[in-house]
């Protein structure tokens, strides 16, 4: 499989948005408030002062959610749709970046124009002012920001690229496609995964945080999404290595994950796949990883295809659902 093919599956089913009509439960000590907003496909979540910003991939537009808990919709409205095979497309994630707000835009829409915004990532300076920083990626899902420079999940291409504020950009690593034992799969197909036989799967990078010189990034999988076979792997921002370094392993497709300054993180998993229905309702969860120890931590169980964590304070964190809710969890 392609690594673009095998990426239109792994995103493209990540994206799918379905009935999300599980509970989804806090660990003891937190308090769980969900919000949600009909018809909204809620993906990429940040900061921007005391407001929390949301992308939405149902309307392509970015919100911005203030004290008063009120969604406002700000800037273009960007390219959204379906892909080749179905799966949804659209703004991924807006970040404040100094004077500008820098949106990470999906692949073009089937049946759609090209637009200048696709596959993208856009700055929306002030008084409205709309620039593209670079076009030229795959599917840019997610992005860290750090003094002027983006370090930009292809997930398509594999890679992480490292992009300059007037679009220069350079690749400081492309994923090796993972091998994976086959032995989940044989009740599907005993003739095609025999006894012992390993699968090669795409790595699709997902989310993306930097904690001092490194970054960390979140291995999905590519197709068929087999359980535990996600990882968190770290290398250094400037790319002076080939081969990145393994954080943690065993987790069901990791989605996003944020890290903390004293040997915590925190990682999204969106879920366990079954071959029939995709990936099952409520199988999403958040973790709390204790670095030194490897002790996991289970506080946000139930969810239905979460896509982004960010933490707010020390108290506080949430998490995005492309069922159109915020999940709020103080302790």
């Amino acid at each position: 499989m392609r690594a673009p093919r095998a990426l239109m599956a792994a995103i493209g089913i990540l994206l799918f948005v379905a009935d999300a009509s599980a509970d989804p439960t806090a660990a003891a000590g937190y308090r769980l408030e969900t919000i949600s907003k009909p018809g909204a496909a809620f993906s990429g979540l940040s900061r921007d002062g005391e407001d929390l910003l949301v992308t939405d991939l149902s309307s392509g537009r970015l919100y911005r959610r203030g004290p008063d808990g009120r969604f406002v919709a700000f800037g273009p409205v960007f390219p959204r749709g379906v892909d080749v095979i179905g799966d949804p497309t659209g703004p991924y994630r807006v970040v404040r970046a100094g004077d500008v707000l820098v949106v990470a835009q999906g692949w073009t829409p089937v049946n759609a124009d090209e637009d200048p915004f696709d596959h993208a990532l856009v700055a929306l300076g002030p008084a409205g002012k709309v620039r593209v920083i670079r076009s030229d990626f795959w599917n840019p899902f997610d992005f860290a920001v750090e003094g002027g420079i983006y370090y930009v999940v292809d997930s398509a291409r594999n890679s992480i690229e490292r992009v300059l504020a007037d679009g220069r950009k350079e690749t400081i690593m492309t994923f090796r496609r993972m091998e994976e034992a086959t032995a989940a799969l044989r009740n599907l197909s005993p003739t095609e995964f025999a006894e012992g036989a390993t699968l090669e799967v795409d790595a699709v990078p997902t989310g993306i945080a930097l904690r001092g010189e490194r970054l960390y990034i979140a291995l999905f999988g590519g197709f068929p999404f087999l359980a535990g076979a996600g990882k968190i792997v770290s290398i250094p921002k400037g790319g002076t290595t080939t081969m990145p370094t393994l954080e943690v392993e065993g987790l069901n497709a990791p989605v996003s994950l944020a890290v903390g300054d004293h040997g915590t993180m925190l990682v999204l998993e969106h879920g366990t796949y079954d071959q029939k229905e995709g990936f099952r309702k409520g199988s999403g969860r958040l973790l709390r990883l204790d670095e030194t120890s490897g002790s996991r931590t289970v506080i946000l169980d139930g969810l239905t295809r979460p896509v982004s964590v960010l933490v707010l304070d020390k108290r506080r964190l949430v998490v995005s659902e492309l069922g159109g809710n915020l999940h709020f969890l103080t302790r």
